[in-house]
C-alpha cells in the first residue's frame, strides 16, 4: 500500500514565503536604513530627560557629582535598545573629562535609574562622553569673525549679487 500526497493549490496573491533580496521579488525591497528609528530617538530622549533630572536634584553620594553642574547634551541609543551614549557638557566650564571616572563609578546606580523608570525588557547600559559640539561651534564662530574672513565674505556677497 502507498500513500500518495497532494500539495493544494495556493491562493493568488499571496507572498507569505517569497524571500526578498536585491532586484527579487517583483518589486519588493526592504527600505534601505538612513538614521534611528522613532523607538530609537523616543526612548533616547526619555533616557535623556531622566539622566537631566537625576543630575538637577544631585542625587548623589560621589562628592565629585554632587558638586557637579552636569548638563545632558543628547542621547543615542542602539537599535536593540541595550546600549546608549549619553553626551554631557558643563555649562561655561571645559573640564566635563574630569567628571568621566566620577561618571562611570556612578553608572550602575544611574542605570538602576533609567530602568526603574522606563520600564524596559532591558536594561540599558549607559556610557557617558564628554559633548565637544559647542566647542566646536564657538571655535568656527570665532573663526567667521576674523578680520580675514570677513573681508573674504564681503567679496563673496558682491559676486552673489550680480549674478
Amino acid at each position: 500500500m502507498r500513500l500518495v500526497v497532494r500539495q493544494l493549490p495556493r491562493p493568488a496573491g499571496r507572498r507569505r514565503d517569497r524571500v526578498l533580496r536585491d532586484g527579487d521579488g517583483s518589486g519588493l525591497k526592504k527600505p534601505a536604513r538612513t538614521g534611528p528609528s522613532q523607538r530609537q530617538l523616543r526612548v533616547a530622549e526619555e533616557i535623556r530627560h531622566v539622566l537631566a533630572g537625576i543630575f538637577a536634584r544631585n542625587e548623589f553620594r560621589d562628592p565629585e557629582l554632587a558638586a557637579a553642574q552636569v548638563t545632558v547634551t543628547e542621547v543615542r541609543i542602539t537599535p536593540d535598545l541595550k546600549n546608549a551614549i549619553a553626551f554631557i557638557a558643563r555649562l561655561g566650564r571645559s573640564d566635563v573629562d574630569a567628571l568621566l571616572p566620577a561618571l562611570k563609578r556612578a553608572t550602575p546606580y544611574l542605570r538602576g535609574q533609567v530602568a526603574r523608570v522606563l520600564r524596559l525588557r532591558f536594561a540599558t547600559d549607559l556610557t557617558f562622553q564628554p559633548d565637544t559640539a559647542l566647542d566646536y561651534a564657538m571655535k568656527i564662530e570665532e573663526l567667521m569673525h576674523r578680520p580675514e574672513v570677513a573681508r573674504d565674505l564681503e567679496g563673496l556677497d558682491s559676486k552673489i549679487d550680480t549674478v
